[in-house]
């Protein structure tokens, strides 16, 4: 049995529960027009459990969450974590075959979906998925000829039971998290929940904590103030689950946007109404709107005290006009990776300190000395594997010649005098220039840095003598623009001739996905015309 009185593990399912037993009547969750106290998650997450074990769910399988952010996803993850199950994410963006990869790729044995969404489901392309639960989100009937649903969500959890009685469970029950990375079909990470909880949850530090050794030191969270963290990312990627398992974890009150697209007036207005303390960014994407409106003076009574940002890159323009709007704001800017979790924090410049534990590898796999390049990777608590793929599982988690395992992110960097990494780029990003390896965001780092510069992605683009050649497209800060041969000599201060980019297109604004990550392809086609 699970209870106050149980052994605990570091199943993410128990963490969770030691803090829902420490502050019962603490607000846990707020999406859209719900809110939960950590006692009434727990009940709807415990229903969800049940139902899915009525289903035939059982402890190691799979069960996908087809849907936008909304109080949903977090009952049916946590759900999951009771069962021992691991949930995976879905892009809402996918469509039939996508859905079918990803679906039939994790052997997903159930599905909960909002109803909407489930146009593209195709079951009988799904010999694993036995079981689908369809959250009602307002639009009526899935579009398209997908499958139908096994259950309503709100009916199904109206008849399961809202107790906590399942069995112990374990630290090396599974946590399993889809990314799509770069290029290529989307590929599982698998992770113990321990490891995870380590490597990225920050092991119950976050908000003034320490690093917990026992579980059940979790609880102490009862004797301090909630931190109130505004979530933006999506659910469906990694960065957003964690910021709210991070929260869910050392009894903070997790605030998530429900908005189908980000608004950074809405967001502001949202942290205004819930008293958000710390306030989640995905890059300048979306920082950018939200220093933009700062500056208007509209949003008076904010309480942030810190902003943070993962996913993409946060530029030091963008950080400075974010403390002109609220001077005493703490930024952190932040880099990880699914591979990885947590790995550092940026210091400016395109550098990072990272976090311990991190190196960077040469091609003999030993740590690089200052001023040499290599692979970030990360030891000790790291994925087990990729889900069904023994290929990349061999080249991205390895073993140096003294038998320790790392797990390579696939950020190229450079090891500075100072410890500090300049971060170069992702492999995947790497234009070959004559033979030359220029590093995209490397690039975009040294572009941004100019005052007439906003955002900036860099890409390559066909050339008959060189095979490719740098290409940046721009959009323009206020103020005084500046011409072409004033940004090439401004890049030419700061980087190797061959890295300078040969073109430039100027647009309105940098394309970028809905969790803020710059959108190459669009760049590609912007830059090739």
């Amino acid at each position: 049995m699970t209870g106050p009185d149980a052994e605990r593990s570091f199943n993410l399912a128990d963490l969770f529960e030691i803090v829902a037993d420490a502050c019962p009547d603490r607000t846990a969750l707020v999406a859209g027009p719900s809110r939960l106290t950590y006692a009434e998650l727990d009940a709807r997450a415990n229903r969800v459990a049940h139902h899915l074990a009525g289903a035939g769910v059982r402890a190691g399988d799979h069960v996908g969450i087809l849907a936008y952010n909304r109080a949903e996803w977090v009952e049916a993850m946590l759900g999951c974590f009771k069962l021992r199950a691991a949930a995976v994410n879905v892009n809402y963006r996918y469509v039939a075959g996508e859905l079918a990869h990803l679906l039939g790729d994790a052997e997903c044995v159930a599905l909960v979906a909002e109803r909407s969404l489930l146009g593209g489901v195709d079951r009988a392309r799904l010999p694993s998925l036995r079981h689908v639960v369809a959250i009602d989100d307002g639009v009526g009937e899935s579009h398209g000829d997908g499958t139908p649903a096994d259950a309503e969500y709100e009916k199904a959890l109206a008849a399961a039971s809202p107790d906590r009685d399942f069995g112990p469970r374990s630290s090396d029950d599974p946590y399993l998290l889809y990314t799509g990375g770069t290029t290529g079909l989307p590929k599982g990470v698998l992770w113990r929940s321990e490891d995870l909880f380590f490597a990225a949850l920050g092991g119950g530090a976050y908000g003034g904590g320490s690093v917990v050794a026992s579980p059940d030191e979790l609880a102490g969270c009862a004797g301090r103030a909630p931190l109130r963290i505004q979530v933006h990312a999506p659910l469906m990627h990694g960065g957003g689950q964690w910021m709210t398992l991070i929260s869910l974890t050392t009894g903070g009150t997790a605030i998530l946007w429900t908005g189908r697209h980000f608004d950074a007036r809405a967001a502001l207005e949202l942290a205004a109404r819930e008293h958000s303390q710390v306030f989640m960014l995905v890059g300048n994407g979306m920082a950018g709107p939200v220093a933009d409106e700062l500056a208007t003076g509209a949003h008076r009574g904010l309480e942030i005290v810190g902003f943070g940002s993962g996913g993409a890159p946060l530029s030091s323009a963008v950080q400075e006009r974010l403390r002109a709007a609220l001077p005493d704001v703490y930024i952190s800017d932040n880099l990880g990776g699914s591979e990885t979790g947590a790995m550092g924090v940026s210091v400016g410049d395109g550098r990072f300190r990272l976090a311990p534990g991190f190196a960077v590898l040469g091609d003999d796999l030993r740590p690089v000395p200052p001023g040499a390049e290599g692979l970030v990777a990360r030891t000790g608590p790291i994925p087990l594997a990729y889900w069904g793929d023994d290929a990349k599982t061999a080249a991205t988690f390895v073993r140096d010649p003294g038998g320790r395992r790392w797990a390579l992110q696939g950020d190229h960097a450079r090891v500075e005098d100072d410890g500090t990494v300049t971060l170069l780029g992702r492999g995947s990003l790497v234009i070959n220039s004559g033979g030359e390896k220029v590093f995209a965001e490397e690039v975009e780092t040294a572009l941004r840095a100019h005052p007439s510069v906003a955002d900036a992605v860099v890409v390559g683009v066909a050339d008959p003598r060189f095979g490719h050649r740098v290409a940046a497209v721009l959009a323009r800060a206020d103020g005084p623009p500046a011409d072409e041969d004033a940004l090439t000599a401004h890049c030419r201060a700061r980087l190797a001739g061959y890295k300078v980019p040969r073109v430039y297109r100027f647009v309105d604004a940098v394309r970028r996905t809905p969790v803020g990550k710059p959108d190459y392809a669009w760049a590609r086609t912007v830059a090739s015309a």
